[in-house]
């Protein structure tokens, strides 16, 4: 079976390969363009399609799927060129002050995400706009059919990664994180949750993220162009941690919101859901380099939240207990944070959808960091200095072997 696989893998590689050149041409000659208005991302494309090469071990599925995504990604980026071309004043188009709801990853930011985008006067990006921001323009198809599309799509990957739409709901119509917008530009740490490629993250990094937010901006303006002006846009991604610099110099009069949670409990969830979706496109998955990923990633993710509350006084801080418990008195709080009003209107659809979408639809899940190589107690004392400057809630984490282990601070 491997060796037909690598057949298979050495026939798909000759035929479709993840080059540079052969990529930026087919989508050119697909969207009908001579250029690109800007091909900056060159060096961002070459990077990740060096570590996907030479780290991800993509299995044949992995490659197709690889090779769609940037195809899309840069077929994307040209009907925006066109859509420019059209309407210059698409690049005119105020943004505001937007919300920016970041902070530890599974600490109930797509809950809160979502409650924000029911506020009539609010608007969220959702999964089909940022997958599809433009509808496709072919002679033979009539209407749009971008969330049909996305549905289908979304379907075969719950069929491809069983577990996954247990740990995140997966909708064409439900918000989206801001990470697949910068995987236009190909500098999106979402693709680092999808291949091990540390040498690509490692490189964006270390290159900074000012790239990325230029172009999430010039994202958001095509959205905002297709609605009403004047909405207030609600945005979310842990990994803006990473780059709330580059965050504050593109939008410097944001809304900053961030979430703390129990680190504990936090890791054992995002090592269970990375390897849920990195194991359809790779031949090589294993756990414990998982867990050491993840661990290193967030520790260096808390040291940058303890960074940011040093440095800046204006960032709401919310924790996921009180979210979870509580969440009509948290939008509260951020509404006032924030200088805005929560409508009458606004209240009865997040009271509705919080009666009947319990915790955001995500049920209750144990998942053992064990099961990827890592030791509660040395995480604890990892992430001590973390929990006892936020006066992070400690919750209770279930090891098989070991039996309950409280993350109690230091």
């Amino acid at each position: 079976m491997r060796i037909i696989q690598r057949m298979a893998l050495v026939a798909l590689r000759r035929r479709w390969p993840l080059e540079a050149d052969e990529l930026i041409a087919t989508a050119l000659r697909l969207a009908g363009r001579e250029r690109f208005a800007d091909e900056s991302f060159r060096g961002a494309l070459d990077r990740l399609l060096e570590a996907l090469e030479a780290q991800a071990h993509l299995g044949v599925f992995g490659h197709m799927a690889a090779r769609f995504d940037l195809l899309r990604c840069m077929h994307n980026v040209l009907r925006m060129d066109q859509a420019e071309e059209e309407d210059p004043g698409i690049l005119a188009r105020s943004i505001g002050r937007p919300i920016f709801i970041t902070g530890l990853p599974r600490s109930g930011t797509t809950f809160l995400h979502s409650l924000l985008a029911l506020d009539p006067a609010s608007v969220a990006p959702l999964s089909w706009q940022l997958i599809y921001p433009y509808p496709r323009r072919a002679a033979w198809l009539r209407g749009d059919h971008r969330r049909s599309l996305v549905a289908r799509q979304l379907a075969l990957f719950r069929l491809i990664a069983p577990g996954l739409s247990h740990m995140h709901p997966l909708r064409a119509d439900a918000p989206q994180e801001c990470t697949d917008i910068t995987a236009h530009v190909f500098r999106s740490l979402r693709l680092d949750t999808i291949y091990h490629i540390p040498a690509y993250r490692d490189w964006v990094d270390a290159d900074g993220h000012e790239p990325a937010y230029r172009f999430h901006r010039r994202f958001l303006q095509h959205l905002d162009a297709q609605g009403p002006a004047g909405r207030q846009w609600v945005l979310k991604s842990p990994d803006h941690v990473f780059a709330l610099d580059a965050l504050r110099q593109t939008y410097p009069q944001a809304h900053i919101v961030m979430l703390h949670r129990d680190p504990l409990k936090v890791l054992a969830s995002v090592a269970k859901l990375t390897e849920l979706l990195r194991r359809p496109f790779t031949l090589r998955l294993e756990r414990a380099q998982i867990g050491q990923e993840i661990s290193a990633r967030w520790a260096a993710g808390a040291e940058r939240m303890l960074a940011a509350r040093a440095g800046s006084q204006d960032i709401l801080h919310l924790y996921y207990r009180d979210i979870i418990a509580a969440p009509l008195q948290a939008v509260a709080r951020l509404y006032r944070h924030c200088g805005l009003t929560l409508s009458p209107a606004a209240e009865r659809r997040m009271q509705e959808y919080v009666r009947r979408t319990p915790r955001g639809g995500y049920g209750v899940h144990e998942h053992s960091l064990a099961e990827f190589g890592l030791e509660p107690r040395r995480l604890r004392d990892q992430f001590a200095r973390y929990v006892n400057t936020f006066d992070v809630p400690a919750e209770r984490i279930r090891e098989p072997a070991r039996g309950v282990f409280t993350a109690r601070p230091a």
